[in-house]
């Protein structure tokens, strides 16, 4: 049996940087895994949009697609835009198979994306003990989401930075000027900001601002194409190819 196809879900933007880096990381996903067939497809301003791409997998014949969000936490595109596209996709693809797969975090291995592009910043793992850290993430309203983002802050507190903010660039509060300085009032002398986010685009822009505005002395880059987040994605697939309690359904 062929494997199911892997189509990639992103949110897409008006800024061009974001598809480049979403393509960038697909294209790594297929060389770690040669012979699936990996798709990508946007729910908004990008093309091609998800019914799209599965619309042209079930002409070409296929029988199975695990869709899979290219989201960090499970927030509201995760719960109900995705779930709702998939929906009208299945009524009106009835012979093609399409599974929904987990969001990408919470995972370590997304910790170690952050951390090397932290160290890729110029912070060294000597520095972590005298550093300060913003966890910096896009925002949310759904309190599941905020509450994931304040548990990996906890988690990384526990790997050596002399503490750790969560901050947030859009929806919720604090806003990464104002962790910075937070940092800054309890004696944090070095304060680093590392951008929980996958691509480029508005609200990664917003958190550089931010870092800049208040003096950071570190800004890292987006998590972009890195090696652990494809290999994050694959198993996110392999995972809803064999579901187990408390996956997701088909």
């Amino acid at each position: 049996m062929p494997s199911p196809v892997l189509l990639v879900i992103a949110h897409g933007s008006r800024d061009p940087r974001h598809a480049a880096t979403v393509h960038a990381l697909t294209a790594r996903v297929r060389s770690l895994r040669p012979g699936l067939r990996v798709e990508t497809g946007f729910l908004e301003f990008n093309a091609p949009s998800v019914p799209r791409v599965l619309e042209r997998l079930a002409a070409e014949g296929a029988d199975e697609v695990v869709a899979l969000p290219l989201l960090l936490t499970r927030a509201f595109h995760a719960k109900a835009d995705i779930p709702s596209v998939l929906r009208e996709a299945r009524a009106r693809l009835p012979r093609l198979r399409i599974r929904q797969a987990d969001v990408l975090g919470p995972s370590p291995l997304l910790n170690t994306a952050l951390e090397q592009r932290l160290y890729e910043a110029g912070v060294t793992p000597g520095d972590k003990s005298s550093t300060g850290l913003v966890l910096a993430s896009a925002g949310s309203t759904d309190p599941e989401a905020i509450a994931v983002i304040a548990e990996i802050a906890r988690e990384l507190r526990h790997t050596g930075w002399c503490a750790v903010r969560p901050a947030f660039a859009s929806a919720s509060l604090p806003r990464t000027a104002d962790a910075v300085r937070a940092l800054r009032a309890e004696g944090v002398r070095r304060v680093a900001v590392a951008p929980y986010v996958i691509a480029p685009g508005r609200l990664p822009d917003r958190i550089a601002a931010g870092a800049e505005e208040s003096g950071a002395d570190v800004l890292a880059g987006v998590l972009g194409p890195s090696p652990e987040l494809a290999r994050l994605l694959l198993t996110r697939y392999d995972e809803a190819r064999v579901p187990v309690t408390g996956a997701m359904s088909a």
